[in-house]
């Protein structure tokens, strides 16, 4: 009983908290003529609604793809259709074809809110909260209550996603899909982690971030089995399950050979360049290329095509070792880290990357919170500081600093991380010993590591009062938003290493925590 009233205790207090973020400003609020995030998803809902399957993704007198047309896969846009059924039977106004472009008023950004609102409760917080609460603990079981309750308020509190989806507007639904996938692989239930994660692919094709570590672990796990027996059977269900998914998913789309291929054009616009995000985002996302670019006009160098081919290359490069380990060793362990490497890599070094996209790395981030409570916290707070230009542009500096503060003080109290800074706690023991002569060196390591996160801390809380209160100079406007960039582009490529170094210098036999 104990369990379940701290349970609802956690869920009511994040869902105060998101709608307490939910009542001020969203994307492009009072802006034409492109307005927002918050447009986009109000006119997906109008083109859906109003013109047949086979309009949604061609340009027509109907549907200018050039204003918001809709960029993502088939269970987007039928969640679109959805909530604009819905919003037909309140107001037909709000999807009216045409007239209701720019739409705003209280009413329906209170709709719009809920609609998130509601998706955050069916989708992303039940994964959160059985995630947490299913880990096998060695203490008492009141204290594994307490652990669970600890963990997901952390999880549950972390401010990058609150304020995306709930502040500047978006959906949790592809997020929560990959929970839900890595929650039954946890469970050795694979191919309902396979429907799961195909779910999160047809929501946003950015859930590709993850799908090498997915196919990796399994593909380990069949390789484990034996590919002449159980293995190869584990094997083929899984190959027909994905394709199963995948053909429902597109099923209105698979009548011809066109809309396909139209549908993939729009999911993968490559003829954009390397550097499309770096122009249409204010400021450029805080991956490797937009960073160098500051220094190094790349794109005056490079062709499009070979900007294409070197995007591919390092971020190939950057996942092999990762994705060989996963599927020579596969465990639960491995694959959670290896989760986290991946898509950071994605994020740093592929191609047409968004600042939002660092919430692909942030909730594998959440997963393994348990046990690297110091780098995951320290993470946790770089990503959401990194989108911070964007959450000043969308009015959320007061969200964003109360949310920070919280953040951080949840989870000093609840892992007590300042304790927890040495290289077995961060889980460096097995790099530390393999460098034998430099061993000694890691006795002092504790305090650098604590001296490097306060100096992080101070210099991501003086660069954020000058982003809201201090004028840019005339000649440099964009000095703040392209600084916070570089910065949080640095903090990523030493988490990467970190993380790299983990997975690589893992024991197989490594003790692990699992579910019951």
């Amino acid at each position: 009983m104990e369990k379940w009233s701290l349970m609802t205790i956690t869920v009511l207090l994040a869902l105060t908290v998101r709608w307490t973020v939910s009542l001020g400003s969203y994307s492009g609020a009072g802006n034409p003529p492109m307005y927002g995030d918050y447009e986009a998803q109000r006119h997906w809902q109008e083109v859906t609604y109003n013109l047949p399957v086979r309009q949604w993704y061609f340009n027509t007198s109907d549907n200018n793809l050039l204003y918001w047309g809709l960029d993502y896969p088939p269970l987007t846009a039928y969640h679109s259709f959805l909530c604009a059924y819905i919003a037909k039977l309140i107001n037909p106004d709000w999807i009216a074809l045409h007239t209701s472009r720019g739409y705003e008023s209280q009413p329906h950004k209170l709709f719009m809110r809920t609609t998130v609102f509601v998706a955050d409760l069916l989708v992303y917080i039940p994964a959160v909260i059985l995630y947490c609460f299913s880990l096998k603990e060695t203490s008492t079981k009141k204290k594994a209550s307490i652990w669970g309750v600890c963990r997901a308020l952390c999880i549950l509190l972390y401010p990058g996603l609150i304020l995306i989806d709930h502040g500047h507007f978006q959906y949790p639904l592809s997020l929560g899909f990959a929970l839900w996938a890595v929650l039954c692989l946890s469970y050795e239930w694979d191919l309902l982690g396979a429907v799961a994660f195909c779910l999160a692919l047809n929501y946003k094709q950015m859930e590709l971030y993850h799908s090498l570590p997915f196919f990796c672990y399994l593909l380990g796990k069949c390789f484990k089995k034996g590919l002449k027996g159980k293995g190869l059977v584990l094997l083929t269900k899984l190959a027909g399950t994905v394709v199963v998914s995948f053909a429902v998913c597109w099923l209105p789309f698979c009548t011809d050979m066109a809309q396909i291929m139209q549908v993939l054009r729009r999911l993968f616009p490559i003829d954009r360049g390397l550097f499309e995000a770096c122009m249409f985002s204010s400021p450029p996302p805080p991956n490797i290329w937009c960073s160098l670019s500051v220094l190094i006009k790349i794109k005056n160098i490079v062709s499009p095509q070979t900007q294409l081919k070197l995007s591919f290359a390092v971020t190939f490069l950057s996942l092999l070792p990762t994705c060989i380990k996963l599927t020579v060793q596969p465990s639960l362990r491995a694959f959670k880290f290896a989760l986290v490497s991946c898509a950071l890599s994605f994020f740093l070094f592929s191609f047409q990357v968004h600042e939002k996209s660092i919430l692909l790395v942030s909730v594998p981030v959440c997963l393994i919170l348990n046990e690297i409570p110091f780098m995951a916290t320290w993470f946790l707070l770089v990503s959401t500081f990194s989108m911070l230009p964007l959450l000043l542009k969308d009015g959320l500096l007061l969200p964003y600093a109360v949310t920070m503060l919280a953040f951080l003080s949840v989870c000093v109290a609840a892992f007590s991380i300042f304790e927890k800074t040495s290289a077995e706690d961060l889980q460096l023991k097995p790099f530390s010993l393999s460098l034998k002569g430099y061993v000694s060196w890691f006795k002092s390591f504790p305090k650098i590591v604590r001296s490097l996160f306060l100096l992080s801390l101070t210099l991501m809380g003086v660069l954020s009062l000058a982003s809201a209160a201090v004028p840019p100079p005339q000649r440099l406007p964009d000095l703040f938003p392209v600084s916070v960039s570089v910065i949080s582009c640095l903090h990523f490529l030493m988490f990467l290493v970190y993380f790299n170094v983990v997975i690589l210098w893992d024991s197989k036999n490594r003790s692990q925590k699992k579910i019951s």
